[in-house]
């Protein structure tokens, strides 16, 4: 049954562009897209439509990078440096999801809380414990969100009530992965915490799998001064942090890569040259004080970026508060330049949120036909002189303004979620 949505349809078919149509038509068939109009085709005039005059409808949003388990502590330990944090607040929050009435309690949340928020698409960090990881993807599924989740591993480095051993790991890991042959809209990734949480053995074990059942693989890069020493000290063989994930196959097309802060021209080249992802979580790194991420210079050198929320990192669920806080780091780092290099603009950083997301789930930028209806609808009429403002002003101010109930309508996969 063909449907179509009617409202001021605004969404970003190139990085740093954004279309606006007002009192435009998106129409929809199934979960498909069919086009979007300024008038609505009279092949189409018997579709059921859903009025949202004055309203602005957006692609919903992406998060290519949180830590489900980290969830009920957002807000808490911002004054550590990241591997002060992990050791006295993160293990142990995570180690909590050995109990599975925990997990479902608080991933059920977790999923309502990212609709709430717009979010319909995820790569998603679970902890340790594959039957909580599997809970987590229930839950996400129930709520509508689509996406990849991953049981993480970690045989050291951990804490002593929070570590696998790599048997234990590659163990669970396969269980993990032939479970999630049920689920139809979240799929398995392969998930190393980092590097110095894997041993060799772990990591050899996981690029193999990786590549013999073709699976994507989700990790962090170069987020911290510390960490990267700590990686030269395990890996005295490697030059750079990159190259830790090459020797054993898991830095291949596909692979996402969260932070890359001190990724200096050589690792942003090998990354480019090998089809991996960066995910800027500006959040987090300017919470635990990490750095800033060279995001002007990865875009100009055609290097995929999306952005990521990184809870409980990054302190913002919201993926309008995570394209703020990615302008103003960049921001940051055009001052830091002594302002020669360009900082993010509005549109190039919603581009980020919403059109490079769908693209790694092997969509088109946009409301582009073909596409599957990921859509978010901001009544923004509380805000003042809303009638005098042009939409593309009304589109600015949405982005630094909206909040969870401005959001009326979300749709995700061609259904309804809120």
């Amino acid at each position: 049954m063909k449907r179509v949505l009617h409202g001021n349809l605004i969404f970003a078919p190139a990085c740093g562009t954004v279309t606006c149509i007002e009192n435009g038509y998106l129409v929809y068939e199934n979960d498909r897209i069919l086009g979007t109009f300024s008038e609505l085709p009279e092949r189409f005039q018997s579709a059921s439509v859903e009025d949202f005059s004055g309203r602005l409808i957006l692609p919903a949003f992406t998060d290519m990078h949180l830590h489900a388990p980290q969830y009920p502590m957002l807000g808490m330990g911002m004054d550590l440096p990241l591997l002060e944090w992990l050791n006295r607040y993160t293990f142990r929050a995570e180690a909590r999801f050995a109990d599975p009435d925990y997990a479902r309690r608080i991933y059920a949340q977790l999923g309502k809380e990212l609709v709430r928020n717009g979010t319909t698409r995820v790569c998603m960090f679970s902890s340790l414990h594959t039957d909580a990881t599997l809970i987590l993807m229930e839950e996400l599924e129930r709520a509508g969100i689509s996406g990849y989740v991953g049981k993480v591993q970690m045989d050291r480095n951990g804490a002593s009530y929070y570590q696998e051993t790599t048997e234990q790991s590659k163990a669970e890991t396969l269980r993990f992965l032939t479970a999630c042959e049920r689920f139809a809209d979240i799929r398995p990734i392969l998930t190393p915490r980092f590097t110095p949480a894997c041993s060799d053995e772990l990591m050899r074990w996981l690029g193999s799998i990786a590549n013999e059942r073709n699976l994507p693989v989700q990790s962090h890069l170069s987020e911290n001064t510390q960490e990267i020493a700590l990686v030269h000290r395990l890996h005295p063989d490697t030059e750079r942090y990159w190259e830790t994930y090459a020797k054993f196959g898991l830095w291949k097309p596909g692979t996402l890569m969260a932070h890359c802060v001190y990724s200096d021209e050589v690792e942003r080249k090998a990354i480019k040259d090998y089809g991996v992802s960066v995910v800027y979580c500006a959040d987090s790194n300017i919470n635990i004080a990490s750095g800033i991420a060279p995001i002007r210079q990865m875009l100009t050198e055609g290097i995929p970026v999306l952005l990521g929320s990184d809870i409980a990192g990054g302190a913002q669920l919201s993926m309008l508060q995570v394209m703020q806080m990615s302008i103003r780091g960049s921001k940051m780092k055009t001052i830091e330049s002594h302002w020669t290099t360009p900082f993010l603009s509005v549109a190039e950083a919603f581009y980020l949120g919403t059109s490079a997301g769908a693209m790694y789930f092997g969509e088109q930028p946009g409301f582009s036909a073909g596409n599957r209806l990921h859509a978010v609808v901001i009544d923004d009429r509380r805000l003042p002189d809303t009638d005098r403002l042009t939409l593309t002003e009304r589109f600015e101010r949405a982005v630094y303004r909206t909040e969870p109930g401005d959001i009326v309508a979300v749709y995700g996969n061609g259904r309804r979620l809120k």
